[in-house]
């Protein structure tokens, strides 16, 4: 098994350096690893019992498959403006665009059409959908030209933008049990992972933190951690209120279970960061720190376990 592991990975290897540098380099830009944010797209179908149905699943997963063309279409847009800043960073400086693996003009030309091809395909499959994604798009616009310099508002922002997945991925489905909480909760956590990132990277940034970004000049330490504590008090105490309050909850009282995955994620989190100095971006971590990606999955499975069980039991003869 792990040989045929190896020349799996030596064959995508082999067809990655076989592509043309610009092509790499655009793949690159696109962020396919940062592409995990779009699961947000699948929050409504899984909380609101509809995994079963093929046709609710097809639509979502289409959804999240045009999302995942207009968060590219960002990520590009944010790095041509972002260039000059970039070449100052001591990561990003080794992007695609700052160290010319992707020429200026074919970054601007997908920069253009990827939103056509991916709001344009939205209209045509699902209006609601198209209208998300566009306000997706504008949001993203004046964070890329605007917000991302004003201090807070940029983080504000960012959280917005999980907050219009989760929305995609329910304005495709006919949702009857998925509750408003669920929002707060995605928004809560949002902001809790964008503040961490503006965290580590002043941290990592230090004296050339104020070159690199505006907002810089006007965040540091104390404030950061003080609007992290209170986020992640929020986010904790919002999503056990929902467990057991809402009555769209389809997991009764039994969604309990699932709180102490989501308090040891989050305070697996604030120990990598303040403790182990990890820096890299949340999902980048998420992937990274295995006993962080087992509380992740842990707790999928058991939200899946409870919403879906006893219906698939019900239908077995069994209860």
């Amino acid at each position: 098994m792990e040989k045929t592991s190896r020349f799996a990975n030596a064959s995508l290897i082999a067809l990655w350096q076989r592509l043309p540098n610009p092509l790499r380099g655009l793949i690159r830009t696109m962020r396919v690893t940062q592409w995990t944010k779009n699961v947000f797209v699948l929050i409504p179908i899984l909380f609101d019992r509809q995994l079963g149905r093929l046709d609710s699943v097809t639509r979502v997963a289409a959804a999240f498959l045009l999302f995942c063309l207009i968060s590219s279409a960002v990520y590009i847009l944010n790095d041509i403006i972002d260039v000059e800043r970039d070449r100052l960073h001591p990561k990003k400086k080794f992007r695609a665009i700052p160290s010319g693996q992707l020429p200026m003009g074919l970054a601007r030309f997908a920069a253009v059409l990827l939103p056509i091809l991916s709001i344009g395909a939205a209209a045509l499959f699902s209006l609601p959908l198209a209208v998300v994604m566009l306000a997706y798009y504008l949001k993203d616009l004046a964070y890329s030209f605007y917000l991302k310099n004003v201090v807070i508002l940029d983080v504000m922002a960012i959280a917005s933008g999980f907050i219009l997945r989760v929305i995609a991925g329910a304005v495709v489905i006919t949702v009857q049990n998925f509750s408003p909480w669920l929002y707060v909760v995605v928004g809560s956590l949002a902001l809790f992972l964008a503040i961490g990132k503006r965290r580590q990277e002043l941290v990592l940034l230090a004296d050339a933190a104020k070159d690199i970004r505006a907002t810089y000049r006007d965040y540091n330490l104390a404030l950061l951690d003080d609007m992290l504590r209170m986020v992640t008090t929020t986010t904790l105490v919002v999503y056990t209120f929902y467990t057991f309050e809402a009555p769209t909850n389809l997991g009764g009282a039994a969604m309990l279970l699932t709180v102490p995955f989501a308090v040891y994620a989050m305070f697996r989190y604030l120990y990598l960061i303040h403790v182990k100095g990890e820096g890299s971006a949340p999902d980048e971590v998420l992937f990274k720190d295995k006993p962080l990606l087992l509380a992740a999955f842990l707790f999928a499975l058991t939200v899946a376990v409870i919403i879906y069980l006893p219906g698939l039991l019900s239908r077995l003869g069994i209860l």
